[in-house]
Protein backbone atom coordinates (compact mmCIF):
# COMPACT_ATOMS: atom_id res chain seq x y z
CA UNK A 1 0.00 0.00 0.00
CA UNK A 2 0.95 3.61 -0.97
CA UNK A 3 0.24 5.94 2.40
CA UNK A 4 -1.51 9.18 1.34
CA UNK A 5 -2.40 12.67 3.39
CA UNK A 6 -4.98 14.51 2.15
CA UNK A 7 -5.03 18.54 2.73
CA UNK A 8 -7.71 20.64 1.86
CA UNK A 9 -9.52 23.09 3.65
CA UNK A 10 -13.08 22.01 2.56
CA UNK A 11 -13.91 18.88 4.56
CA UNK A 12 -16.51 18.17 1.79
CA UNK A 13 -13.75 18.00 -0.85
CA UNK A 14 -11.87 15.61 1.52
CA UNK A 15 -14.82 13.20 1.87
CA UNK A 16 -15.27 13.36 -1.82
CA UNK A 17 -11.57 12.97 -2.32
CA UNK A 18 -11.51 9.67 -0.37
CA UNK A 19 -14.46 8.50 -1.81
CA UNK A 20 -12.80 8.33 -4.97
CA UNK A 21 -9.49 7.30 -3.84
CA UNK A 22 -11.09 4.33 -2.13
CA UNK A 23 -13.17 3.45 -5.38
CA UNK A 24 -10.74 3.83 -7.93
CA UNK A 25 -7.13 3.89 -5.96
CA UNK A 26 -7.22 0.79 -4.01
CA UNK A 27 -3.27 1.10 -3.76
CA UNK A 28 -3.72 4.19 -1.82
CA UNK A 29 -3.94 3.95 2.20
CA UNK A 30 -5.13 7.63 3.39
CA UNK A 31 -3.34 7.65 7.26
CA UNK A 32 -4.01 11.27 7.60
CA UNK A 33 -5.99 14.83 6.59
CA UNK A 34 -5.21 17.96 7.39
CA UNK A 35 -7.25 21.73 6.53
CA UNK A 36 -4.59 24.64 7.42
CA UNK A 37 -1.17 25.39 6.71
CA UNK A 38 -0.34 24.74 10.07
CA UNK A 39 -1.88 20.95 10.74
CA UNK A 40 -0.74 20.36 6.85
CA UNK A 41 3.00 21.23 7.89
CA UNK A 42 2.78 19.37 11.20
CA UNK A 43 0.62 15.75 9.44
CA UNK A 44 3.77 15.91 6.70
CA UNK A 45 6.25 16.54 9.45
CA UNK A 46 4.81 13.06 11.90
CA UNK A 47 3.70 11.12 9.25
CA UNK A 48 5.89 11.21 6.47
CA UNK A 49 3.24 10.04 3.49
CA UNK A 50 4.52 8.89 0.63
CA UNK A 51 2.31 11.12 -1.28
CA UNK A 52 0.25 14.35 -0.24
CA UNK A 53 -2.43 15.01 -1.88
CA UNK A 54 -2.32 19.25 -1.74
CA UNK A 55 -5.05 21.90 -2.12
CA UNK A 56 -2.68 25.25 -3.32
CA UNK A 57 -5.18 27.22 -1.64
CA UNK A 58 -5.71 26.99 1.84
CA UNK A 59 -7.90 29.23 4.42
CA UNK A 60 -4.50 30.46 6.12
CA UNK A 61 -1.88 30.26 3.16
CA UNK A 62 -1.27 28.16 0.51
CA UNK A 63 0.55 24.16 0.13
CA UNK A 64 3.72 26.07 -1.28
CA UNK A 65 3.71 27.63 1.83
CA UNK A 66 3.62 24.01 3.56
CA UNK A 67 6.43 22.37 1.36
CA UNK A 68 8.48 25.59 1.81
CA UNK A 69 8.34 25.08 5.77
CA UNK A 70 8.64 21.09 5.57
CA UNK A 71 11.77 21.98 3.70
CA UNK A 72 12.86 24.42 5.82
CA UNK A 73 12.41 21.52 9.05
CA UNK A 74 13.33 18.76 7.45
CA UNK A 75 15.68 19.87 4.85
CA UNK A 76 14.03 18.57 1.95
CA UNK A 77 10.89 17.15 0.76
CA UNK A 78 10.37 13.30 0.75
CA UNK A 79 7.08 12.61 -0.25
CA UNK A 80 5.89 12.64 -3.88
CA UNK A 81 3.19 15.78 -4.04
CA UNK A 82 -0.24 16.33 -6.12
CA UNK A 83 -1.77 19.38 -6.36
CA UNK A 84 -5.49 19.76 -6.50
CA UNK A 85 -6.36 23.07 -8.01
CA UNK A 86 -9.08 25.50 -9.77
CA UNK A 87 -7.55 26.89 -13.02
CA UNK A 88 -4.58 28.87 -11.75
CA UNK A 89 -3.08 29.39 -15.25
CA UNK A 90 0.68 30.35 -13.66
CA UNK A 91 0.45 27.59 -11.15
CA UNK A 92 -0.07 24.89 -13.95
CA UNK A 93 2.54 25.98 -16.14
CA UNK A 94 4.92 26.23 -13.25
CA UNK A 95 3.88 22.37 -12.44
CA UNK A 96 4.29 21.37 -15.98
CA UNK A 97 7.74 22.72 -16.33
CA UNK A 98 8.55 20.74 -12.52
CA UNK A 99 6.87 17.29 -13.69
CA UNK A 100 4.67 17.82 -10.93
CA UNK A 101 1.50 15.91 -11.03
CA UNK A 102 -1.72 17.86 -10.63
CA UNK A 103 -5.50 17.48 -10.38
CA UNK A 104 -8.19 19.91 -11.29
CA UNK A 105 -11.18 20.51 -9.62
CA UNK A 106 -13.71 19.14 -9.94
CA UNK A 107 -11.33 15.74 -10.18
CA UNK A 108 -12.22 13.51 -12.87
CA UNK A 109 -11.76 9.91 -11.75
CA UNK A 110 -9.84 9.03 -14.93
CA UNK A 111 -7.28 11.26 -14.30
CA UNK A 112 -6.34 10.65 -10.58
CA UNK A 113 -6.54 6.43 -11.40
CA UNK A 114 -3.64 7.90 -14.39
CA UNK A 115 -1.88 9.94 -11.66
CA UNK A 116 -2.17 6.98 -8.95
CA UNK A 117 -0.76 4.57 -12.08
CA UNK A 118 2.46 7.12 -11.88
CA UNK A 119 2.73 7.20 -8.13
CA UNK A 120 3.07 3.77 -8.43
CA UNK A 121 5.47 3.69 -10.47
CA UNK A 122 7.24 6.41 -9.48
CA UNK A 123 7.50 5.05 -5.91
CA UNK A 124 9.63 2.15 -6.93
CA UNK A 125 12.28 4.60 -7.98
CA UNK A 126 14.81 6.13 -5.66
CA UNK A 127 13.12 10.13 -5.98
CA UNK A 128 15.58 13.03 -4.82
CA UNK A 129 12.32 14.87 -5.42
CA UNK A 130 14.90 18.20 -6.33
CA UNK A 131 11.72 18.82 -9.11
CA UNK A 132 9.83 20.12 -6.37
CA UNK A 133 12.42 21.92 -4.96
CA UNK A 134 12.46 23.37 -8.79
CA UNK A 135 8.75 24.62 -8.71
CA UNK A 136 9.32 26.26 -4.97
CA UNK A 137 11.91 28.04 -6.31
CA UNK A 138 9.81 29.44 -9.28
CA UNK A 139 6.97 30.31 -7.10
CA UNK A 140 8.90 31.82 -4.74
CA UNK A 141 10.23 33.90 -7.29
CA UNK A 142 7.49 34.33 -8.83
CA UNK A 143 9.53 33.98 -12.51
CA UNK A 144 7.38 33.14 -15.53
CA UNK A 145 10.37 32.84 -17.83
CA UNK A 146 11.59 29.01 -16.52
CA UNK A 147 15.09 28.26 -16.77
CA UNK A 148 15.18 24.84 -15.95
CA UNK A 149 12.65 21.63 -16.94
CA UNK A 150 12.13 18.51 -15.15
CA UNK A 151 11.90 15.26 -17.46
CA UNK A 152 10.24 12.36 -15.71
CA UNK A 153 11.75 9.20 -17.56
CA UNK A 154 11.30 5.70 -16.51
CA UNK A 155 14.73 5.45 -14.06
CA UNK A 156 13.45 9.04 -12.16
CA UNK A 157 13.15 12.60 -12.58
CA UNK A 158 15.79 14.44 -13.80
CA UNK A 159 16.17 18.65 -14.78
CA UNK A 160 17.94 20.06 -17.29
CA UNK A 161 18.41 23.75 -18.31
CA UNK A 162 16.46 24.55 -21.38
CA UNK A 163 18.85 26.81 -23.10
CA UNK A 164 20.61 22.87 -23.15
CA UNK A 165 17.84 21.32 -25.18
CA UNK A 166 19.03 21.02 -28.96
CA UNK A 167 15.62 19.39 -30.46
CA UNK A 168 12.74 17.35 -29.42
CA UNK A 169 11.23 14.19 -31.91
CA UNK A 170 8.20 12.63 -31.72
CA UNK A 171 7.98 9.05 -31.26
CA UNK A 172 4.18 7.73 -31.22
CA UNK A 173 3.25 9.42 -27.58
CA UNK A 174 6.25 9.89 -26.42
CA UNK A 175 9.42 12.14 -26.91
CA UNK A 176 12.80 11.91 -27.60
CA UNK A 177 14.99 14.99 -26.05
CA UNK A 178 18.24 15.80 -27.45
CA UNK A 179 20.54 17.15 -24.63
CA UNK A 180 23.88 19.05 -25.17
CA UNK A 181 26.40 16.95 -23.56
CA UNK A 182 23.81 14.31 -22.25
CA UNK A 183 22.83 10.92 -23.71
CA UNK A 184 19.08 11.57 -25.35
CA UNK A 185 16.03 11.36 -22.51
CA UNK A 186 12.48 9.56 -23.78
CA UNK A 187 9.48 11.16 -22.42
CA UNK A 188 6.17 9.62 -22.09
CA UNK A 189 4.24 12.88 -23.30
CA UNK A 190 3.24 13.70 -26.59
CA UNK A 191 5.53 16.39 -28.73
CA UNK A 192 2.41 18.90 -28.61
CA UNK A 193 2.70 19.03 -24.90
CA UNK A 194 6.33 20.38 -25.02
CA UNK A 195 5.75 22.86 -28.19
CA UNK A 196 3.45 24.69 -25.75
CA UNK A 197 5.75 24.58 -23.16
CA UNK A 198 9.51 25.69 -25.06
CA UNK A 199 7.85 27.59 -28.28
CA UNK A 200 8.34 31.29 -25.60
CA UNK A 201 12.12 29.92 -25.30
CA UNK A 202 13.07 29.92 -29.12
CA UNK A 203 11.79 26.83 -29.98
CA UNK A 204 9.97 26.00 -33.30
CA UNK A 205 8.19 23.60 -34.32
CA UNK A 206 9.67 22.66 -38.29
CA UNK A 207 8.17 19.60 -38.47
CA UNK A 208 4.83 16.95 -37.13
CA UNK A 209 8.04 15.28 -35.72
CA UNK A 210 10.41 17.56 -35.11
CA UNK A 211 10.55 21.04 -32.40
CA UNK A 212 14.18 22.59 -32.70
CA UNK A 213 15.96 25.04 -30.62
CA UNK A 214 17.06 27.80 -32.92
CA UNK A 215 19.77 28.45 -30.72
CA UNK A 216 21.26 25.28 -32.18
CA UNK A 217 20.25 25.82 -36.02
CA UNK A 218 23.77 25.65 -37.97
CA UNK A 219 21.63 25.57 -41.64
CA UNK A 220 18.55 25.76 -43.77
CA UNK A 221 19.12 23.84 -46.63
CA UNK A 222 16.00 24.50 -49.60
CA UNK A 223 17.30 21.85 -52.14
CA UNK A 224 15.37 18.32 -51.83
CA UNK A 225 12.32 19.76 -50.09
CA UNK A 226 13.62 21.37 -47.77
CA UNK A 227 15.72 20.63 -44.31
CA UNK A 228 18.20 21.81 -41.29
CA UNK A 229 21.06 21.47 -40.36
CA UNK A 230 21.60 21.29 -36.32
CA UNK A 231 24.56 21.54 -33.91
CA UNK A 232 24.20 17.86 -33.49
CA UNK A 233 24.76 17.05 -37.37
CA UNK A 234 21.20 15.55 -37.50
CA UNK A 235 19.61 17.00 -40.89
CA UNK A 236 15.39 17.65 -40.22
CA UNK A 237 12.86 17.99 -42.30
CA UNK A 238 10.49 21.00 -42.68
CA UNK A 239 7.14 20.81 -43.51
CA UNK A 240 5.62 22.45 -46.70
CA UNK A 241 3.60 24.44 -44.38
CA UNK A 242 5.78 25.60 -41.89
CA UNK A 243 8.68 26.87 -44.52
CA UNK A 244 7.29 30.56 -44.95
CA UNK A 245 7.02 30.62 -41.49
CA UNK A 246 10.93 29.65 -40.74
CA UNK A 247 11.99 31.82 -43.42
CA UNK A 248 10.33 35.04 -41.79
CA UNK A 249 12.26 33.78 -38.63
CA UNK A 250 15.47 33.34 -39.70
CA UNK A 251 15.67 36.81 -41.76
CA UNK A 252 14.59 38.82 -37.90
CA UNK A 253 17.36 36.74 -36.19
Amino acid sequence: MITALLIDDDANLRQGMRGLLNRYASAIEIIGEADSVKTGTLAMEQLHPQVVFLDIQLNDGTGFDILERVTQSQGKINSHVVFITAHEQYAIKAFRFSALDFLLKPVDPDDLEKVVEKIKTVSKQKENFEHIDLLLENIRKKVDNFKRIALSTNDGIHLFEISDIIRCESEDNYTKFYIKNHKPVLISKTLKEYEELLTEHGFERIHQSHLINLAFLKSYIKKDGGYVIMSDNSNLPISQRKKERLQEILKNL
